[in-house]
């Protein structure tokens, strides 16, 4: 298909970008698609191992290797490791590509390239509140609801969205009414941050193609399309 196609080009793509910026380093494909499981849904896992005395400068240059490749509408670092010397995950969005088909970047110092459990639960490690967006990531929590509906993973969907209203102290719960459900979360953290008003109207959007307005399964009738993300501005 050539939207998979496009997928593991742009995979292709960001490790080379992210060798370019940081010589010494490595990078290796996870998840789905490197185990040939990758669905219509599936996110782009890469884990990108550093020298440990370059660690901070080559996280720097990769927000400037990534935007040379593509346009960028948002990085975002998980709160638990925003402040670890040796360790962050980080969330890309890509303009004009497909809500699910964000990139996930495992940033690792080599050594503790194998070390799961470096800095887990590390307050000094995690980001203080005015460092990471809670309706951002609500927002995302939608867009993961959304993957999961179509999946058939009710359960997961549901975990999700009451983990995104909770993240942003709203007072609701998932309904099952999963298109609703998705479009009340994401007007709710766009009222929360007005600068994420046309991400939450790209969510909307994506929970009316893949969900519909409400009860039935419409994903059962609808081929699995990922609708673009329409750049801002």
């Amino acid at each position: 298909m050539p939207e998979e196609t496009d997928r593991a080009t742009l995979a292709t793509e960001v490790c080379a970008a992210l060798l370019g910026c940081c010589p010494g380093s490595r990078t290796e494909l996870r998840g789905s698609l490197a185990s040939g499981t990758a669905d219509a849904f599936s996110d782009i896992d890469i884990a990108w191992v550093l020298p440990d005395a370059r660690f901070s400068d080559c996280l720097t240059r990769a927000t400037e290797a990534l935007t040379a490749l593509r346009p960028v509408d948002s990085i975002r670092s998980d709160p638990d490791f925003h402040r670890s010397d040796r360790r962050r995950l980080l969330f890309v969005r890509f303009a004009g590509v497909p809500l699910f088909w964000r990139l996930d970047l495992d940033v690792r110092a080599v050594s503790v390239a194998n070390d799961e459990h470096y800095d887990a639960g590390n307050p000094a490690a995690r980001a203080r509140d005015d460092e990471w967006s809670r309706p951002a990531s609500a927002l995302a929590n939608a867009v993961g609801a959304v993957k999961a509906v179509a999946r058939k993973r009710e359960e997961e969907a549901r975990g999700l969205l009451d983990r995104g209203f909770a993240r942003i102290a709203e007072d609701d719960r998932a309904t099952g009414d999963w298109g609703h459900d998705v479009t009340r979360l994401a007007h709710a953290a766009a009222r929360r941050d007005a600068a994420l008003t046309g991400l939450a109207a790209q969510v909307t959007a994506l929970a009316a193609w893949h969900l519909g307005g409400s009860g039935a399964q419409p994903w059962a009738q609808r081929p699995l399309r990922c609708p673009l993300v329409q750049r801002r501005g």
